[in-house]
Formats: C-alpha cells, sequence, structure tokens
C-alpha cells in the first residue's frame, strides 16, 4: 500500500512539473541589467532555449532559429530567449559569442544557474514553448538539424489556439 501511495504522489509531482509555469528569477540580459523573467511572460508566446558556449548543439540550434526567424514571425508572433548556463567566469566569453553570431532574440545570461535550476535543467540544449500566460507547454531536449520546427509548430499551434 506505502508503494502505491508513493507512486501515486510521484505521478502527481510529476504532472505538476508538467504544468509549470515560467518561474520569476532576476537574472542579466546582454547590457548587464537585472530583469525579471516573469517580465517576459503575459505578452506573447516564447521560445525559451538554454545553452553554452561548450555546447556545439546548442550553438546550432540558436543559429537555425535565427537564421529563420524573419519568416517565422510572418506566422506568429512570439519571442526567442536564449539563456546561457555558463558561469561568472565564462560571461565574457558567451556575450562576445552572441555579439559575434548576430542572434536577433534576447539573450540572458544564468551565471548562478538560477533560472536553470527553477526550470529543472539538466542537460543542454533544452528548449521550452511559453504560451503567452506564462505556462510552459512543451518541452524538447538535445538538438538534431530540424528539430528547430517543432518549436516553431507548438508556437504557432498555441497561437491559433488564443485566437479561437
Amino acid at each position: 500500500m506505502k508503494k502505491l501511495f508513493f507512486l501515486l504522489c510521484s505521478v502527481a509531482a510529476f504532472s505538476a512539473v508538467s504544468a509549470q509555469s515560467l518561474p520569476d528569477v532576476k537574472i542579466e540580459n546582454v547590457d548587464g541589467e537585472i530583469v525579471s523573467t516573469a517580465s517576459l511572460a503575459g505578452r506573447k508566446p516564447l521560445i525559451i532555449a538554454y545553452w553554452s558556449i561548450a555546447c556545439k548543439p546548442c550553438i546550432q540550434e540558436l543559429n537555425a532559429i535565427n537564421d529563420q526567424l524573419e519568416d517565422w514571425r510572418k506566422e506568429a508572433d512570439f519571442d526567442v530567449v536564449a539563456v546561457s548556463i555558463d558561469d561568472v567566469r565564462l560571461k565574457a566569453t558567451a556575450k562576445a559569442k552572441v555579439a559575434s553570431l548576430g542572434w536577433e532574440f534576447i539573450c540572458l545570461f544564468d551565471v548562478n544557474q538560477t533560472l536553470k535550476r527553477a526550470m529543472n535543467v539538466s542537460l543542454t540544449p533544452q528548449s521550452y514553448v511559453v504560451d503567452a500566460e506564462g505556462n510552459i507547454v512543451y518541452s524538447h531536449s538535445g538538438y538534431t538539424p530540424g528539430s528547430e520546427q517543432l518549436l516553431l509548430d507548438k508556437v504557432i499551434e498555441i497561437s491559433k489556439e488564443k485566437k479561437q
């Protein structure tokens, strides 16, 4: 009976995690300003992608998103947030990488990994789609060329649902 109770509690805890919303965490933007992640939610859908300078698939995914961003924005109104999980020693290198790659989206630097922990990110690349109300509606780990399309598909889906 105790095992069954534990199993049911585990399932309930998993369900709660899967229905989580974007946590409110203070984090640094590319200009060095501290912003609240809650200020990102509540306007339009978000794609949030975690990356680090040592993660080649992360950079490939973000480059692919950046390359298609103009066309994607014709299909849906959304923002992309790239969250570097590099620590304070690598922050300058991460900021230089963002500048050199010309990413045209919001870039945040989670040097203390506060947001990473709050969202239970264990591996990169890790991407999320957050709806306009701040609810996490999709999560994807890893990257293979073309898998970024799944993120756009989910953004389009929730954008259509909101219009109905």
